[in-house]
């Protein structure tokens, strides 16, 4: 019988991490989910996680995960978490700016030397959540000007892990999830977070290393930088 996968999905209490850990689960995986608050554990643990409390943008705890996850090779690796950041057009107040980019950039640079090892012993996948808005070749607007400028930021994080870990069978890309029904896609949304879902999982099971350092919508389709 074929070993389940290890699967490692970074903020997991809500919209699309939550689904993708409850989609993973219902197929048979090992499934390590991380949340920032306490409040966010029972859901998960309901499902059958392993929940590990991480703040993201608190180097401390990136140290604390990296010791309980020292001895696991994790197949698929997703990092969803993220905020929206400011939504207003102007120019970000210094509060706003800092705070997207510490939860949208610096926690990706955090996340990477952490997990891209675990998803090195695996030869494993690891999926960085981007989005459309920080494509520069396909930007039509000029809106959410923070948040687009993170996205892009954490491209550029995402291809600096696949030059690091392609070399040692990982395959690194950046993926945008459609704009989703969720807190922070709203209810105008196109796509149910269901339907997203299983479309980064249907993507992520066709990686090949061949697709090492791309960027990826959920349906599979390549996106422009």
């Amino acid at each position: 019988m074929k070993k389940p996968p290890t699967v490692l999905v970074l903020g997991a209490s809500r919209g699309i991490g939550h689904e993708l850990a409850r989609q993973y689960r219902d197929d048979g995986a090992v499934v390590h989910a991380t949340v920032r608050n306490a409040a966010d554990v029972a859901a998960l643990k309901a499902l059958g996680c392993i929940v590990h409390h991480l703040d993201v943008t608190e180097s401390s705890d990136w140290i604390s995960f990296g010791e309980a996850v020292a001895m696991t090779a994790f197949d698929i690796a997703i990092h969803n978490a993220g905020v929206a950041g400011p939504r207003h057009d102007g120019p970000p107040t210094q509060e706003e700016f800092d705070d997207t980019m510490r939860a949208n950039v610096w926690a990706a640079m955090l996340m990477s030397p952490v997990v891209g090892p675990r998803v090195a012993a695996a030869h494993g996948k690891l999926v960085v959540v981007s989005s459309r808005m920080g494509s520069i070749g396909a930007r039509d607007k000029a809106n959410f000007t923070t948040y687009r400028a993170s996205k892009a930021a954490v491209n550029s994080v995402m291809k600096d892990a696949a030059l690091t870990y392609g070399s040692q069978g990982v395959v690194c890309v950046a993926m945008h999830p459609g704009w989703v029904r969720t807190e922070m896609g709203g209810a105008g949304a196109d796509l149910d977070v269901a339907d997203s879902a299983k479309g980064i999982r249907r993507t992520i099971d066709g990686l090949s290393r061949d697709d090492n350092g791309c960027f990826f919508s959920y349906d599979g389709a390549a996106m422009r930088w």
